[in-house]
């Protein structure tokens, strides 16, 4: 084969990948928007109802406003245009876009492939107006080579050189820094650098899949294998546990993500990792970030978080599955199974041949049922004929006599009280305390948690402030919970913030 022949080949497998089949549809537009729109960056699985609802709803918006939407393959008519979620949803699972699994609870729920993932990805990438080239991309890539570099160094003395060099930078960095030379970094810098970083965290989702699909096919792989096995269970179950050991390392995916899995591990590292974020998004760049996009950056850790464990969820479930299926696997109920099939499937053969597509023979699917004789007995029982005791008349003395007050000292928090004087407060602390006795009970503090959701003071504070509350019997009682300070433009935003749970 000449060079031309070998590219033509490599690029028409490309191009036969789900991730491209769903780019270059005449209805690509239609399905992508589908997924964006049922799959957000907080929802990984749909209930398979909802799911066939929402793709009928978005598709006949979609076909009212004049967009070329999909049509199934499994429509009953081709006059049909309808729209149907349920159909439209199966074609999509056999285009590898979507999966379609068992929740936790056993109901059927869908979620994205990572071919899926990939074009969504794409599509972000394509939109979004930034340079390819700029200063933060290229810096990236020259400490990483740097830092891989000094790790695949084999000589001693070099790596000593390198981290003298890099020790002597430092202290270089810190002395100008304690002379109070801080360079200010511009928005400009800082958003260049923000978008590189969340270019990046849009690909871990569909690394993740990757590595799911990657073991669910290896599992998969492994119990066709040991459905074919003719050799002794003992020497199946060894060839499995070997394999089963080396499963995550037997394909470049399984591989990347042990890696990952060691350096996410460390919580130190995560807790940096979570402080870092905390730190970029104060920077006053981040004024002009949306909130979805503030959120999707905050959410980083969670997102490798629930990567992670998304992929051992998938591990544990199908090791359990072939567990089962090693516990269960009768090789001589198999072959019998296998032979009846067979034989349906020669006696479908010829009567096929032998008649026309309307012709109906009668069959009968199960046995016809055997006559049995049976004598029931049932002994008699004299407590089935007991007439129930009477029903004695409760005392009136009994319960005590409750009244509105009593019921709100033992009822939920009050907001309308908390919201108003952290108005008027400098802080969520002095807030509280300010309270009068009746209105700082320990449940208040559940609902003074609700409303400082949302400020970064709350959410990423490192310490704790005692929290001062009377229970309604008049016993003092002090927690420790984080604090928020409500001055300035923070203030502003927690009464922006009550004011919108007030509307709601």
């Amino acid at each position: 084969m000449t060079d031309v022949d070998l590219e033509f080949s490599r690029v028409r497998a490309v191009l036969d990948r789900p991730t491209l089949r769903l780019m270059s549809r005449p209805t690509s537009a239609a399905v992508i928007a589908v997924f964006r729109t049922v799959f957000d960056r907080d929802v990984q699985y749909v209930p398979a109802d909802r799911m066939h609802l929402q793709v009928e709803e978005h598709v006949a918006r979609l076909q009212s406003t004049g967009a070329r939407v999909p049509a199934s393959e499994h429509a009953e008519s081709e006059s049909d245009a309808r729209p149907n979620g349920r159909a439209l949803c199966r074609d999509w699972v056999a285009a590898q876009w979507l999966v379609r699994s068992n929740s936790p609870d056993g109901d059927e729920q869908y979620s994205l492939t990572s071919h899926a993932l990939e074009a969504l990805n794409l599509v972000d990438a394509l939109s979004a107006d930034r340079a390819l080239i700029s200063e933060s991309r290229l810096a990236m890539i020259v400490d990483a080579v740097h830092r891989w570099a000094a790790s695949a160094e084999p000589d001693p003395d070099v790596q000593v050189r390198r981290i003298d060099a890099q020790i002597a930078e430092l202290q270089a960095e810190r002395e100008r820094i304690a002379r109070g030379e801080v360079t200010e970094v511009d928005d400009a810098r800082m958003h260049d650098g923000y978008t590189n970083v969340a270019d990046l965290i849009r690909q871990l989702p569909s690394d993740f899949k990757r590595v799911e699909e990657a073991v669910a096919t290896m599992h998969r792989s492994i119990v066709e294998d040991f459905r074919q096995e003719v050799r002794p269970i003992g020497e199946i179950l060894d060839d499995y546990l070997a394999r089963t050991d080396d499963l995550m390392q037997a394909t470049p995916e399984g591989r990347a993500f042990e890696g990952a899995f060691e350096l996410l591990r460390d919580d130190a590292l995560l807790l940096r990792l979570r402080d870092d974020i905390a730190t970029i998004l104060a920077h006053p760049f981040a004024q002009s970030l949306g909130a979805g996009e503030r959120r999707a950056f905050r959410n980083t850790v969670s997102i490798l978080r629930q990567g992670i464990e998304d992929v051992l969820a998938q591990r544990r479930q199908l090791t359990a599955t072939l567990r089962d299926q090693i516990v269960a696997h009768d090789v001589v109920r198999d072959r019998e199974l296998d032979a009846v099939l067979r034989s349906v499937n020669r006696g479908l053969a010829a009567w096929i041949d032998e008649g026309s597509a309307r012709d109906r023979i009668p069959l009968g699917l199960l046995p016809a049922t055997a006559e049995v004789g049976t004598l029931r007995e049932r002994f008699y029982d004299p407590d089935n004929e007991a007439v129930p005791p009477p029903i004695e008349e409760p005392d009136d003395d009994v319960f005590e006599e409750l009244d509105v007050a009593s019921l709100r000292r033992h009822g939920g928090p009050l907001l309308a009280e908390l919201r108003a004087v952290l108005r008027s407060a400098p802080d969520s602390v002095s807030a509280f305390h300010a309270l009068p006795p009746e209105q700082r009970r320990p449940v208040e503090l559940f609902g003074l948690a609700h409303l400082l959701t949302g400020n970064d003071d709350f959410e990423t504070a490192t310490h704790v402030v005692a929290h001062r509350t009377v229970r309604p019997d008049g016993e003092t009682v002090t927690f420790h919970m984080p604090s928020a300070s409500l001055t300035g433009a923070r203030a502003d935003d927690q009464h922006d913030d009550d004011n919108g749970l007030e509307a709601r």
